[in-house]
């Protein structure tokens, strides 16, 4: 005879892992906020700076923010690399970014 299901422990154990998830997820944005130097705008900023991230639709900002957070984080792992005594392609690394906010395609 087969041992009956504990519906109730499983849906916990699920409940319980949604939530270590989602703190997981929130305790990496803020980490991701205060890496890229954001940490220094009003909450205000940062929301209107956000929203407007998500109400664009125009693929070559999007693309052009998207090459630029892939830079920042290549540069992280080199700068990493380099603490620790090894070298990628000696090529420095450009903390918070040299390009304008607007991703160099022209504000709107």
């Amino acid at each position: 005879m087969r041992k009956p299901r504990d519906y109730d422990a499983e849906l916990k154990a699920l409940e319980d892992k949604a939530k270590e998830l989602k703190t997981r997820k929130v305790q990496q944005l803020g980490e991701l906020v205060i890496a890229t130097g954001a940490d220094s705008l009003t909450a205000e900023e940062l929301a209107g700076a956000l929203v407007a991230l998500a109400e664009t639709k125009d693929a070559g900002k999007r693309e052009a923010w998207a090459g630029r957070g892939a830079a920042f984080f290549r540069g992280k792992s080199r700068r990493s690399a380099s603490a620790s005594g090894h070298d990628n392609n000696g090529a420095p690394a450009q903390p918070g970014g040299a390009q304008p906010a607007s991703g160099g395609t022209g504000a709107a």
